[in-house]
């Protein structure tokens, strides 16, 4: 009897690991470059890949995933092996990145099957701003679950104490102080986090910034990176793409 009662145990945890696998499910990402100019993709999990303009790089991603991000890189230079150095998002001057990205990047960032089973997804541009983006679920849901963007001319505009070449850097990387980097307790907005947020209002413009930021979608759901996508500012040409203005400076 008792072996019978310790078969039947087995069985049932057998089919509540096979019921539990179904349930949680992955997502499939696609990466996809809208700019006029070459992005070396970036994802942690996942690795790295050179995309040209058109070109899209599809990503899965296993059901639990956390603190996961997606960005861009540009001017990018890597050899045969792999090695080399981007002007912005760079991680650690490989092409297939393991950790996180150097600011400035404008991030993706997500967390899959998580309470409730929803996925939690954002654009973050606590890490300062490179290129423009689209984050969207392939098929909209209830709630937060609908496509968000950050596709401002936040480089052309970017106040004078956060440029830096290629981007806009964000206030904590410039003056790595509590105020704006979030690292005694609650803090709020600042002028600086406002640049980023009234031209981007869906994305996080600063760590605590988690009311008017964060998305989600059911277990489940696939989603799609566009980099500049259309519409955004980097659809302008080069040469006013990176016209340089004064914030508030009149036309």
């Amino acid at each position: 009897m008792a072996h019978l009662k310790t078969s039947s145990y087995a069985l049932y945890f057998s089919f509540l690991l096979i019921l539990l696998s179904h349930e949680a499910k992955g997502a499939t990402f696609e990466i996809r470059n809208n700019c006029p100019y070459t992005v070396w993709a970036a994802a942690s999990p996942g690795g790295g890949r050179r995309l040209d303009r058109g070109q899209t790089w599809v990503l899965n991603v296993a059901a639990g995933t956390k603190m996961a991000r997606i960005w861009g890189r540009t001017n990018c230079n890597f050899d045969g092996s792999g090695r080399g150095h981007c002007q912005t998002g760079d991680c650690g001057g490989v092409l297939q990145c393991t950790g996180w990205g150097q600011p400035p990047n404008t991030l993706a960032e997500y967390a899959l099957n998580q309470f409730n089973n929803l996925d939690f997804w954002d654009i973050s541009v606590i890490d300062g701003f490179n290129i423009p983006m689209e984050f969207a679920p392939t098929r909209t849901g209830p709630g937060k679950c609908h496509p968000i963007s950050c596709t401002a001319n936040i480089i052309g505009e970017c106040p004078n104490q956060l440029r830096t070449p290629g981007g806009c850097n964000n206030p904590c990387t410039v003056f790595k102080t509590p105020q704006y980097c979030c690292t005694n307790g609650p803090c709020g907005p600042t002028d600086l986090s406002r640049f980023f947020k009234q031209r981007c209002p869906n994305a996080y413009s600063y760590p605590q910034d988690d009311p008017t930021s964060t998305f989600t979608c059911p277990g489940g759901t696939n989603y799609r990176v566009v980099f500049c996508p259309l519409g955004a500012a980097q659809d302008l040409p080069i040469e006013e793409m990176y016209e340089i203005k004064e914030v508030g400076q009149e036309e």
